[in-house]
């Protein structure tokens, strides 16, 4: 995406009125442009695959293809690498989050978002960061503390170093970057250079994936408590 272009969306939900109240919405600051709709999973594939674009907004729950199944498809597809799913719901569940964030997602919100919080996000996604917002953190950990989540075993972290273990507990709590150096004792640059370093290391696509790690690995357990 080129520094100056504007952001390049899709909006992907079955309600035709959400649709039309999201387009002004997203495209009041002209830095956002909406390029397609679509009423459902397959059909908002479609228009993925065909123009690229830089975010989706993908609701959950349609016909004929979900959004989880939809976003699934695309972040494991390589000829659509570098397209952002930003996941847009009335659902306040713990479940879609975790499919949601499973999936690939690179954010999550709710419908009653506000128009600012709703640009912010995708802005957010489109430069390549995840939208963690404390809420979905939680909903994370309440999956695991259900038992809808296996936990993975633990020896995946056995290759990182103790520094870098410290770092994914506090992504796994939510923390920033800014957070993250603040609690470590780094500066702000050292702890962007180790979450990137995570990232790799640990083959994760974004810090959603990194957070579902700490949890399913019980580095960090439910209520936010880091392993002792």
């Amino acid at each position: 995406m080129s520094p100056n272009a504007p952001i390049r969306i899709i909006i992907v939900d079955d309600q035709e009125l959400v649709r039309a109240g999201l387009r002004p919405l997203a495209e009041r600051d002209e830095d956002i442009t909406v390029i397609a709709e679509a009423a459902d999973g397959r059909a908002g594939l479609s228009h993925v695959r065909q123009l690229r674009p830089d975010v989706v907004l993908m609701d959950i729950r349609m016909p004929v293809m979900d959004g989880i199944e939809a976003t699934r498809t695309i972040v494991t597809d390589p000829a659509l690498d570098g397209v952002r799913v930003l996941v847009l719901t009335t659902f306040d569940e713990d479940e879609n989050v975790y499919s949601a964030i499973r999936a690939g997602a690179a954010g999550y919100l709710l419908k009653d978002v506000s128009p600012v919080d709703l640009r912010t996000a995708i802005r957010t996604v489109a430069a390549g960061d995840a939208l963690l917002a404390p809420s979905i953190t939680a909903a994370v950990m309440r999956a695991v503390a259900d038992g809808r989540t296996a936990e993975l075993d633990a020896g995946v972290l056995e290759g990182l170093s103790e520094r870098e273990v410290e770092v994914l507990s506090c992504i796994g709590r939510g923390l920033t970057n800014a957070e993250i150096a603040a609690e470590l004792f780094l500066s702000p640059a050292t702890a962007r250079t180790y979450v990137s370093r995570l990232l790799t290391r640990l083959d994760a696509r974004d810090r959603s994936a990194l957070v579902v790690l700490a949890y399913e690995t019980g580095l960090v357990r439910p209520g936010g408590q880091p392993r002792r």
